[in-house]
């Protein structure tokens, strides 16, 4: 099974359920790991597969996914462990508007008073929290959270010295955002991307599409993410960029372990390729209908 199909499943398990964590998959995507420096002023404080990462400045710091609603208190007590202030987080950011990355995100905002920024095409999923969602209805919802500030595509956020752009990505939801930043450590400056998702599921690209020109979104997702310089390869799943391993090898002494350019290039390429061929089989089956 691949990571792709993998998230198909766990989305297909959820969608039982919109409260708690019944389902022994999203427990196990929860799992709890102690908060660690990927490089720099970058930081990793969410779950095992569903991620978070903070960004820290002088001025303020960036908190990027709240996970599930579980998860919020996990990436609280990280951040606190790793020494910084809640109070001190001033931009909460999202890359998708599904409940396991959004989920936390009103806890977060409420505990740190952050100003939410989040992409047109999501903002009115987050506001509804997940109610009408284009494939999953009203079955995989999260306390809703209104934007403070609509980010769009390429637009920038500053706090310090630190910059973070928003690349709109869509396909995985109206208004998946990838974000980078440069993340300056000792001698070197590594250009960091925060994957949204390419994942593309169940959907429907042939005919009545998912929504109305889901296809479009993906391909010119998958040019633009081809376009980004990429020297650290994060992302909304852990599986995506492989953080156990990295992990391991990270705390066995290897300090490049997060750098993965290759990878980078990996992960599109599957993905784009899982797109590709649900697509064309899609467009097979329509010609073979009567």
């Amino acid at each position: 099974m691949t990571k792709i199909d993998i998230v198909v499943a766990f989305v297909l398990v959820a969608m039982e359920s919109a409260n708690g964590q019944p389902d022994a998959t999203s427990r196990e995507w929860n799992k709890p790991v102690p908060p660690f420096r990927i490089a720099g002023n970058l930081y990793y404080v969410g779950a095992i597969e569903i991620t978070s990462y903070l960004i820290t400045t002088q001025q303020g710091h960036f908190l990027l996914d709240g996970g599930f609603v579980e998860t919020a208190p996990q990436i609280e007590r990280n951040i606190v462990q790793l020494g910084f202030k809640l109070s001190d987080v001033k931009y909460l950011l999202n890359s998708h508007a599904h409940y396991d990355h959004a989920g936390g995100l009103a806890e977060l905002k409420k505990l740190t008073g952050a100003k939410f920024v989040a992409s047109e095409g999501d903002a009115g999923l987050l506001r509804k929290g997940g109610h009408g969602d284009f494939r999953f209805g009203d079955t995989l919802l999260f306390p809703p959270i209104e934007p403070d500030k609509i980010i769009l595509d390429g637009e920038s956020l500053r706090l310090g010295g630190q910059v973070m752009t928003a690349h709109l990505t869509p396909g995985h939801t109206r208004g998946t955002t990838t974000w980078t930043t440069k993340i300056r450590d000792t001698a070197r400056t590594y250009d960091v991307v925060f994957v949204g998702s390419q994942s593309s599921l169940d959907y429907k690209f042939i005919g009545q599409e998912s929504y109305p020109g889901i296809a479009a979104d993906f391909v010119k997702s998958f040019a633009a993410l081809k376009n980004l310089p990429c020297d650290i390869f994060l992302a909304s799943h852990g599986s995506f960029f492989h953080i156990v391993d990295k992990h391991e090898r990270f705390m066995r002494g290897d300090t490049n372990a997060f750098v993965d350019p290759d990878g980078y290039t990996r992960y599109l390429s599957e993905s784009e390729k899982d797109f590709r061929q649900k697509r064309d089989q899609q467009r097979q089956q329509a010609a073979a209908s009567p």
